[in-house]
């Protein structure tokens, strides 16, 4: 047992490697190409009235990606500081070559950098080239910077617990940070691979722990002040579905293809029925349906609490005496979403784990288990 942990710790950081480089390649795929927007119309959109509270930009602009770490804001409207942390934007353009600058540069939006303008639509920050000129963008955004912290964290945690078991062996027991992680391990073996993926639960095992730790990770690290939102992004939790979707292709057998496009015991005018539901079913609806349930459960859960605390400053805006007295109830909710929001972040992991496994062991599921259950019968 404790041998084969090693192995699968070991191979989970190779599939932390691959799930990084396979997000380097497709994860800015979602937004690479800009093409030119007007200028008066969006910013006449986002500009709000002086005074006056634009709840959407603030939730949003928590929890959308950005080209900085913004922490927090001093003061009110236009005259507000904002302190934040510049990240690197990364821009690469056929005409006008490669351009690498640090996002401070735009002053939040109100000075051009390097031929660029960023700015805001729908809650969203875009960059597009003054000379209307296509680019694609690769910067290190805010969600970018989470996954490399969380694939930093993983490694070293795992590092550290498969160095443990390396020295330790089998016969000492498991301390510190190894202790915790052991019994993760052991239940996503015992009641996620081994039940859905049978004798073969080996060969997966690296891939359901490094999705399960991944996610996990990654939805805590959206609880942290001044926290992250990248599993409550769809292009992400999309690669994430994506990944799932190619091993399940590649490991798939001619036993599942033929329940797809020649269902058993069906006659022959209700398959052609039948072969595009099981098309859709199997090939679009299940990724699709892994990616959105992880995406707006994350979302969601962001959402709610930040609407909580900005009842604070609705209320406020009509009387202070209200705004005051709503404090206590604002926290009070705030606190126990946090709380839940906690247990969700293990549920949606788990899920998207045990949902991956599932699929996998129906596309390699052998036809002889129906062979044997009609011999039972006789």
């Amino acid at each position: 047992m404790i041998g084969m942990h090693k192995r699968n710790i070991k191979r989970a950081k190779s599939v932390l490697l691959a799930i990084l480089f396979t997000f380097g390649l497709m994860g800015n795929l979602f937004a690479q190409e800009h093409e030119v927007a007007p200028t008066t119309e969006n910013h006449s959109e986002e500009h709000h009235e002086a005074g006056k509270l634009d709840i959407k930009g603030e939730i949003f602009g928590h929890i959308s990606d950005s080209y900085d770490w913004h922490l927090f804001s001093l003061g009110e409207g236009h005259e507000a500081t904002h302190v934040s942390v510049p990240l690197p934007v990364i821009l690469i353009n056929p005409t006008n070559g490669v351009n690498v600058f640090l996002s401070s540069a735009f002053e939040h939006g109100h000075t051009p950098a390097h031929g660029y303008e960023l700015y805001v639509e729908n809650g969203k920050q875009k960059i597009r080239a003054q000379d209307d000129s296509t680019f694609y963008d690769i910067s290190i955004t805010k969600n970018v910077l989470c996954l490399f912290l969380s694939i930093i964290i993983l490694w070293f945690l795992l590092t550290g617990v498969a160095k443990k078991y390396k020295k330790n062996g089998a016969n000492v027991a498991p301390t510190g940070f190894q202790n915790a992680i052991e019994p993760i391990i052991g239940f996503i073996q015992d009641n996620v691979a081994k039940p859905n993926l049978g004798k073969t639960y080996a060969k997966y095992m690296p891939l359901l722990l490094t999705l399960f730790f991944f996610i996990w990770v990654n939805n805590l690290l959206g609880l942290l002040p001044f926290g992250f939102n990248l599993t409550g992004n769809i292009a992400v939790t999309l690669v994430l579905a994506l990944i799932f979707f190619v091993v399940m292709l590649v490991n798939s057998n001619k036993n599942f293809w033929g329940h797809i496009f020649n269902p058993p015991g069906v006659p022959l005018g209700i398959k052609f029925i039948l072969v595009p539901i099981e098309i859709l079913s199997n090939l679009i609806i299940k990724p699709i349906a892994l990616a959105i349930r992880l995406f707006a459960n994350i979302f969601a859960g962001h959402t709610i609490i930040l609407s909580i605390i900005m009842l604070i400053f609705i209320f406020s805006g009509l009387s202070k005496v209200a705004g005051i007295a709503f404090i206590p109830v604002s926290v009070g909710f705030s606190i126990f979403m946090f709380f839940l929001e906690l247990l969700v972040a293990a549920i949606q992991a788990f899920i998207f784990t045990n949902l991956t496994a599932v699929f996998i062991g129906q596309a390699i599921e052998e036809h002889h288990h129906d062979d044997s259950h009609e011999k039972d019968h006789h």
